[in-house]
């Protein structure tokens, strides 16, 4: 069984499936890092030169190849819940764990990150925030098996949190 992260942007997907990965002895596979491999250049520049809609097409083809695999931490991007196939390809083997902060945590953990472009155009950071949490939460909340609010906690409590939720649960995480 995979562990798939879910969250916006800043959520901590990557900082808690590392931790995830080294308590549990699996391995992390986090997709923006295979997205700009693959594409040979990073998140903004694929979205300059092909925009969002072919960073989708690349996360989802990767998503497919990912979710095959067994006994993983997926970290996965932000927006692959926004389409509905990597979200029915992931749950076949893994159980989704939605990583939860408010608008304010999220856009000071994100600060000015350059790796992040903005998804809309003309909007703070804030507003850009804002705007895709609303229109993500449905789709988080959808695809989510189990949701934990990351607020006033160490990515390290978050870890443990995922671990003793996913026992308690019945997910099988050895």
């Amino acid at each position: 069984m995979n562990i798939v992260l879910i969250g916006i942007r800043g959520s901590g997907k990557t900082t808690v499936g590392k931790i995830l990965a080294r308590k549990l002895g699996r391995e992390l596979v986090e997709m923006d890092g295979l997205i700009t491999r693959k594409a040979g250049m990073s998140i903004p520049e694929i979205v300059e030169k092909h925009g969002w809609e072919k960073f989708r097409d690349i996360e989802e083809e990767l998503t497919g190849e990912v979710a095959g695999r067994d006994n993983i931490i997926n970290a996965s991007g932000g927006g692959v819940v926004t389409r509905e196939k990597n979200i029915a390809t992931l749950k076949k083997k893994g159980v989704m764990v939605w990583l939860q902060a408010d608008v304010d945590t999220l856009v000071n953990r994100i600060g000015e990150d350059t790796d992040r472009p903005p998804l809309g155009e003309g909007r703070s950071r804030r507003e850009d925030m804002e705007l895709t949490l609303k229109e993500r939460k449905p789709l988080y909340q959808q695809a989510t098996d189990l949701a934990i609010n990351t607020e006033n906690k160490t990515p390290e409590e978050v870890a443990d949190l995922v671990i003793n939720l996913l026992t308690i649960r019945g997910f099988t995480h050895d």
